[in-house]
């Protein structure tokens, strides 16, 4: 468990929450008709994702829900531990720290386990797969929220062997998720990464991105925008074939090693950038991931190449056959290893589905499979964005609904 270590370390987190609150509307007014309402009263909430400050506040909005919430970091990079000590000062339980290692950060989520949370809300089905594959007492569980593409593949793999137990929503596949936060938020947030760390200009030098999902898009589009030359890696043909049509330049890896000069993985696979890779790239090349865990850049065969040597908060060198290669954040998140994450007004969306899904969960009768985000969930909190924003819509008349409804040309 989170152990602060001094008075100062809490207030500054609280700082860092208030400053996300302040741009997280939605998440505002959903807090006010949770602490009005207590859906969650007298219920476990089991939360295992990046543990920051945008983060620390949905745990809060879940707490003035009416629940008891645990939660534990997702990645050892990324865990703010000023959060951390904030979150447990307001009666949290926080199992996570900056820089944990795996042994203890597999305890942390077996104590998430152990606590029979009612929900889950899940980062690349870390707590859905433990539940699977311990003799863990899932009885308790009514739901999941996964927040990740890699989750969402693992659930399904799941799925389709017949082994899942419980209801899983897919947050991540509802479109304000994947539209707004795949491609703003990590696009943004991962150049961010990127020029922060390095402190290098991007104008200029060739970006390879492998992937081109709505994490690839979002990051080839923000690399061009910044004056770069823009390289797509891709195994779908209509993918590669969209991406040329944009304007980006499409090979294989095998060809864009030799000519980039920042990589950035955005695939959630394994192994897309490996040893013969390594080999073929010029000197000075950097390698970063924006995908999921740290196995797009294959680091092990990179560290048995050559002893890697920190050169840089959050930079390591490595050198072979005489070039040096640069990998960013060991190979985690670029965008929370060496950044911030995502913009608080990104997440707000992400999170406001977060809150929003594991309520329907908690109030619904679900079949034990992978669910999609009820639209209406998805529509509200699009109109609950536009509202805050000041935006307005038009409103279809009866005549045109009737119009829309109808087989027959009856147009006059």
């Amino acid at each position: 468990m989170y152990r602060i270590k001094n008075g100062s370390q809490s207030a500054a987190g609280d700082q860092k929450i208030h400053w996300v609150r302040e741009h997280m509307p939605v998440l505002n007014e959903i807090e006010k008709q949770f602490e009005k309402e207590k859906p969650f009263r007298n219920q476990v909430v089991s939360i295992c994702l990046h543990l920051e400050a945008k983060t620390g506040y949905m745990a809060e909005i879940f707490q003035r829900g009416g629940a008891d919430v645990y939660i534990s970091g997702s990645n050892p990079l990324s865990t703010d531990d000023e959060v951390c000590a904030s979150l447990v000062e307001k009666g949290i339980h926080v199992y996570s720290w900056y820089g944990i290692d795996s042994g203890s950060h597999y305890e942390n989520l077996v104590t998430l386990v152990e606590a029979e949370p009612r929900i889950i809300i899940d980062d690349g089905a870390d707590l859905t797969s433990l539940l699977h594959s311990e003799k863990s007492d899932i009885n308790s569980v009514k739901g999941v929220c996964e927040e990740t593409t890699t989750g969402i593949t693992r659930v399904k793999a799941l799925q389709k062997e017949g082994k899942l137990r419980f209801p899983v929503i897919a947050v991540n596949d509802a479109y304000c998720k994947h539209l707004f936060d795949n491609r703003y938020g990590t696009g943004q947030s991962a150049l961010d990464g990127i020029m922060r760390t390095t402190n290098l200009v991007i104008a200029g030098k060739t970006v390879v991105v492998a992937g081109y999902g709505w994490v690839g898009k979002g990051v080839a589009f923000r690399a061009r925008g910044l004056g770069a030359h823009v390289v797509v890696t891709e195994v779908d043909p209509v993918k590669a074939l969209e991406a040329h049509l944009e304007g980006f330049r499409v090979m294989s890896m095998d060809e864009a090693c030799g000519i980039g000069d920042i990589f950035v993985t955005c695939t959630g696979n394994i192994d897309v950038i490996r040893e013969e890779h390594f080999k073929t790239m010029k000197n000075g090349a950097i390698l970063c991931n924006a995908g999921h865990f740290d196995v797009e850049v294959y680091v092990k065969s990179l560290r048995k190449m050559a002893e890697p040597k920190k050169v840089r908060s959050n930079i390591e060198e490595y050198t072979i056959h005489g070039k040096n290669l640069y990998l960013l954040g060991e190979g985690r998140l670029v965008n929370l290893a060496c950044a911030n994450g995502h913009p608080a007004e990104i997440m707000d969306l992400s999170f406001a589905l977060q809150v929003l899904s594991a309520r329907y969960l908690l109030e619904h009768e679900l079949e034990n499979k992978l669910l999609p985000v009820p639209e209406e969930l998805d529509t509200q909190i699009a109109e609950r964005a536009l509202s805050t924003l000041g935006i307005t819509l038009d409103v279809l008349n009866e005549r045109q609904i009737h119009y829309l409804n109808s087989w027959k040309y009856t147009y006059d």
